[in-house]
């Protein structure tokens, strides 16, 4: 059995994870930490961390990346491992979290999907094979409530791509503001939002005469849902701190 502290529980997320852990005996949800919302759970729920009164084993991150800091405090005093689900993390945030990971072992992803995962695979490995003939485009989607943008996933897509070019590529996010030709070293990263849309992201290689589409489309939280709890029983067997992400669980899935 998994002790887990749900941060974020108030979200759309942490409520997703709050009803998959309902129905998994061996993963238990023993408190939660949110500012918002007055939603009724059976676990108890805090309004920050320094007033969390629960003995647990992991936290599960779906919050908001400006309480990022004071969970890192928290997991690192406790000795907590951690799921960290959280977007927007980077800059001197993501060298705390490298930081942190040198003495708990943390769990970071910006998609929880294994497919995702698996999608990054598909596009290093055409960017290797198709980046210096065809242009690079990227294109996510997402609901009309999420805030950031582009969504981490596409920039863990982007990076997955950058680092099978033989150069150094531009991260373009709008055309408009310069009137100029596409430069063959840009990656144009471009966002959509609205309704009630989980999660699309598609990749473009644009060559001559064809074009070439990877894609991957969320229909369901439930999805990120089960990857997340997946995550918290990967992290469980960790023995030593160290920052993990998709690509090792997908490889411990391999070579069980």
């Amino acid at each position: 059995m998994i002790r887990v502290i749900l941060s974020g529980c108030n979200g759309q997320m942490g409520q997703a994870i709050a009803a998959r852990a309902e129905n998994q005996a061996e993963i238990e949800i023993v408190a939660g930490v949110d500012n918002a919302g007055d939603l009724r759970y059976a676990f108890p729920v805090f309004d920050r961390f320094d007033a969390l009164d629960a003995q647990a084993d992991m936290v599960i991150d779906f919050s908001h990346v400006s309480l990022t800091p004071s969970l890192l405090d928290y997991c690192k005093d406790k000795q907590l491992p951690l799921v960290l689900c959280t977007t927007g993390i980077a800059g001197d945030l993501e060298a705390k979290v490298m930081q942190t990971a040198k003495n708990i072992p943390i769990f970071q992803s910006f998609n929880m999907s294994v497919g995702v995962s698996l999608l990054r695979s598909l596009v290093h490995l055409a960017a290797k094979a198709l980046g210096d003939t065809y242009d690079i485009e990227i294109i996510e989607k997402h609901h009309n409530q999420k805030v950031d943008a582009p969504s981490g996933t596409a920039l863990m897509i982007a990076e997955a791509v950058a680092s099978a070019l033989p150069y150094e590529p531009v991260y373009v996010h709008d055309r408009s503001a310069t009137h100029k030709k596409r430069d063959r070293q840009e990656i144009g990263i471009h966002a959509i939002r609205g309704g009630s849309i989980v999660g699309v992201h598609e990749v473009l290689f644009i060559g001559p005469q064809e074009t070439i589409s990877i894609s991957h489309t969320a229909e369901s939280r439930v999805l990120f849902a089960t990857g997340a709890i997946k995550a918290a029983f990967f992290l469980a067997s960790r023995q030593s701190p160290g920052l993990y992400n998709m690509d090792d669980l997908v490889q411990a899935s391999l070579d069980a």
